[in-house]
């Protein structure tokens, strides 16, 4: 499999940094990938990738809710899950978490003052990170990646946030990921059976 990893990560590293307040989340496609060709997947073997952070790593609540949620937001976009036979498509997940220093300059700029010195205001937080990768399983490449960073001091305490967090991520990313025929299909038959 060709890694895109060290770019993406040093992008998904560099959007992190740019702030944590509000959920970034992009996408990147394989040029030329064909997703009307793909109707099924499974969960991937482990991979390479780190492994991320052990409060995550070690946290079933938190893979089981990843988990559902791919699989719920795949089914809804065309794509069926199967457990006997090769799949389409292969899906890796991978969760990090990140010390961030914020630096609020823009206060200075526009002459706000946080403290009579009038300094400029620093904020340690700690940022997520979840990445899915979307692999051809009969080629072994990497078809598509999605991904999402946002802060996670306020779930890392919380299972009803972190839940909310977690649904709300996958969702956004997968919003970004290419449709599959079933989805396409039943689309257009809801299209054509509301005239």
């Amino acid at each position: 499999m060709r890694r895109m990893g060290v770019p993406i990560i040093l992008a998904t590293t560099a959007l992190v940094l740019t702030g944590c307040a509000t959920m970034n989340v992009s996408s990147h496609v394989l040029r030329g990938a064909d997703f009307t060709q793909y109707r099924t997947f499974e969960w991937g073997p482990a991979d390479a990738l780190p492994t991320g952070d052990p409060r995550l790593d070690r946290d079933p609540f938190f893979q089981d809710h990843v988990q559902g949620a791919v699989e719920r937001g795949l089914a809804g976009r065309g794509f069926a899950r199967v457990s006997v036979g090769t799949p389409d498509l292969l899906i890796h997940y991978h969760a990090n978490i990140s010390r961030r220093i914020d630096i609020n300059r823009l206060d200075d700029e526009r002459g706000y003052c946080y403290d009579d010195a009038c300094g400029v205001r620093t904020v340690e937080k700690e940022a997520g990170t979840l990445v899915l990768d979307v692999i051809d399983a009969r080629t072994n490449r990497l078809v598509w990646r999605g991904w999402a960073q946002h802060s996670v001091e306020d779930m890392l305490r919380d299972r009803d946030r972190m839940e909310e967090r977690i649904n709300d991520a996958v969702t956004r990313i997968l919003e970004q990921l290419p449709t599959g025929p079933a989805f396409q299909s039943s689309a257009f038959s809801a299209h054509i059976g509301a005239r």
